[in-house]
C-alpha cells in the first residue's frame, strides 16, 4: 500500500501506486479512477464475493511427507517422518502436520495431482500461470492473480486495495533467493499489462517505510480543482443528465483518496492475541544462512488483505527443494523445519478465518512447483518429480473433508484420473467468477473469456 503524506506531516491519502498514477493523470482521454468505477457499475457483476490465498511451497513440496505418507510402502518410499491420523476416518498426513491433521475435515486433499514440467524455473512459471504457459518458458501466459485482476480490476473499487498481491519475505539464503525470483517470474502479467502485476508490500517495516510519498496538500487540491473544471466542460458538452452520473463516481474516487483503505499490511493494528497465534518467528528456516520464519505473519497479512478487498493473494514459502545436497536439507531435517512451520501457520489461518466467518469467502490453495521422487536418495533427500505433487484446498464454499484421487503404491503417479494444472486454475477461476453471468458481459478479450469459460474444475470440489 502506498502512503501519501502532505507537507503538514499528516497522512491524508492512502492508495496503491497504480491507482495514484491513474488518478494523477487527469487529462482528456485518460482512463481515470472515476471512469473505472463507472465502468464497473455499468457491467453485470460476474465477480463473486470470494478471494483466494495461494500458499506456494516453492522448491517442490513432497507429496509423501505432506498429505500421502504411504506407510505401507517399502522404507525407501514411505514418509521419512512417519504419519499422523487425521480427523477423517482412515486418512493420515505426514507426521509433521499434526495440527492440520486435526483440521482435516476443513480441507480437501488431491492425491492425483500432476503435470509434465520437471525443472524448477519452468515449473514455477507453469503452475503459477495456471498452465497458460504450457512449457514454463516465461514468454507467454500470465500469472493467475494477474488474470483475475484483469477481469475484476486492478484495485477494489471501494477500498483501493490491489486485487493481486504477492507476499514475500527478504531472503538471505542463496537457494531461497533463487526461488523468490522464480515466483516473481511466474506471477508476471506479461501481455495483460503492468497494471495487473502483483502488489508486493514485503514483510518488514522498512518495506512499508519505502512506500511513503510526500505530496503537498495544495497539489492534491489543485488536481481536484482540475477535475472539477474538466467536468464543468463536459457538462456544457454532454448535458446535465450525463454529468450528474459522472459526478457521483468523481466523488466516490475523491472519498477513496481522502478516506483511505484499511492498512491491511500493518500488523501492529491486529489484535495482539491473534498476532501471537500466528507467530512462527521462533522457528528458524534456511540451509546455509538462517532467518526467523515469517510465514505465520504472512498468512495473517493475507487474511487482512482479503478482508480489505484483495482478491488473489499469493504467499511465498521457500525452501522445499529437499535434495540433501550442498544447497538443501534432506527430507527429515527439511520437514521438521518447514513442515512444522507450515502446519502452525496454516492451522492458525484456518482457525482465524473460521472465527471471523470467512471460511466460505476465502479459498486457501496449497501447492508448489512439483512433487518429489518416490524413493529417497542415498543422502536422505528426494529429487524433482512432476508426475505427482502436493495439492490441497480449504474453504471457499467448496466441498471439504475428503481425499480426492489416489496415487499408485509407490506414490509415483496417479492411479485414478489425474488432476493437472489446468484443473487447478479452473477450480480457482470458477470459485472467483460466475461464468454464466460472465457470458453477458461485453468487452472481455476473447482469449481471456475462453480461458475462464472453458476451464474445467475438479468436480468433487464443486457443491
Amino acid at each position: 500500500m502506498l502512503r501519501i503524506y502532505t507537507g503538514n506531516g499528516k497522512q491524508d491519502v492512502k492508495d496503491s501506486r497504480r491507482d495514484f498514477l491513474q488518478i494523477g493523470s487527469l487529462m482528456l482521454g485518460s482512463l481515470t479512477l472515476p471512469q473505472l468505477l463507472h465502468a464497473r457499475a455499468e457491467n453485470v457483476n460476474f465477480v463473486k464475493d470470494k478471494s483466494v490465498v495461494l500458499l506456494y511451497l516453492s522448491g517442490g513440496a513432497s507429496q509423501i511427507e505432506t498429505f500421502d505418507p504411504k506407510m505401507a510402502a517399502p522404507a525407501e518410499i514411505r514418509s521419512v517422518n512417519g504419519e499422523v491420523s487425521t480427523s477423517l476416518s482412515g486418512v493420515t498426513f505426514g507426521a509433521t502436520l499434526q495440527k492440520l491433521a486435526r483440521r482435516a475435515r476443513q480441507m480437501s486433499v488431491i492425491r492425483s495431482h500432476n503435470h509434465s514440467v520437471g525443472a524448477h524455473e519452468q515449473a514455477h512459471v507453469h503452475v503459477l500461470t495456471g498452465g497458460t504457459d504450457p512449457s514454463g518458458g516465461g514468454k507467454t501466459g500470465f500469472g493467475m492473480g494477474a488474470l483475475y485482476a484483469r477481469l475484476r480490476g486492478a484495485n477494489h473499487p471501494e477500498t483501493g486495495i490491489p486485487t493481486n498481491c504477492l507476499l514475500t519475505a527478504p531472503e538471505i539464503d542463496g537457494q531461497y533467493r533463487k526461488e523468490l525470483a522464480r515466483v516473481r517470474k511466474g506471477s508476471r502479467p506479461l501481455e495483460l499489462g503492468a497494471s495487473y502485476a502483483p502488489f508486493e508490500p514485503g514483510g518488514n517495516s522498512s518495506a512499508l517505510n519505502n512506500m511513503k510519498l510526500t505530496l503537498q496538500a495544495q497539489r492534491f487540491d489543485d488536481r481536484r480543482s482540475l477535475l472539477t473544471s474538466l467536468d464543468s466542460w463536459k457538462r456544457r458538452v454532454d448535458g446535465l443528465r450525463q454529468v450528474q452520473g459522472v459526478d457521483r463516481f468523481n466523488q466516490q474516487a475523491v472519498d477513496l483518496l481522502t478516506g483511505g483503505a484499511v492498512d491491511a499490511i500493518d500488523l501492529t493494528r491486529e489484535d495482539p492475541a491473534v498476532l501471537a497465534k500466528y507467530d512462527t518467528s521462533e522457528m528458524r528456516i534456511g540451509f546455509k544462512q538462517f532467518r526467523p520464519s515469517m510465514l505465520g505473519h504472512k498468512m495473517l497479512m493475507a487474511r487482512r488483505l482479503c478482508e480489505a478487498g484483495a482478491g488473489f493473494v499469493t504467499v511465498h514459502s521457500a525452501g522445499w527443494d529437499m535434495h540433501a545436497d550442498g544447497n538443501n536439507p534432506g527430507m527429515q531435517q527439511g520437514m521438521a523445519m518447514l513442515g512444522t512451520t507450515m502446519d502452525h501457520a496454516v492451522s492458525a489461518f484456518l482457525d482465524d478465518v473460521a472465527a471471523r466467518g470467512l471460511s466460505e469467502k476465502i479459498l486457501l490453495v496449497i501447492t508448489g512447483d512439483f512433487g518429489r521422487t518416490p524413493r529417497v536418495n542415498k543422502k536422505g533427500g528426494r529429487d524433482h518429480w512432476a508426475k505427482l505433487g502436493t495439492l490441497a484446498f480449504a474453504g471457499g464454499g467448496l466441498n471439504m473433508g475428503q481425499v480426492i484421487g489416489q496415487s499408485d503404491r509407490q506414490a509415483a503417479q496417479p492411479m485414478t484420473s489425474p488432476y493437472t494444472t489446468s484443473h487447478l486454475m479452473g477450480t480457482i477461476m470458477q470459485t472467483l467468477f460466475d461464468v454464466g453471468k460472465m457470458r453477458l458481459v461485453s468487452g472481455i478479450p476473447p482469449q481471456i473469456r475462453r480461458l475462464v469459460e472453458e476451464s474445467v474444475s475438479i468436480p468433487e470440489l464443486i457443491p
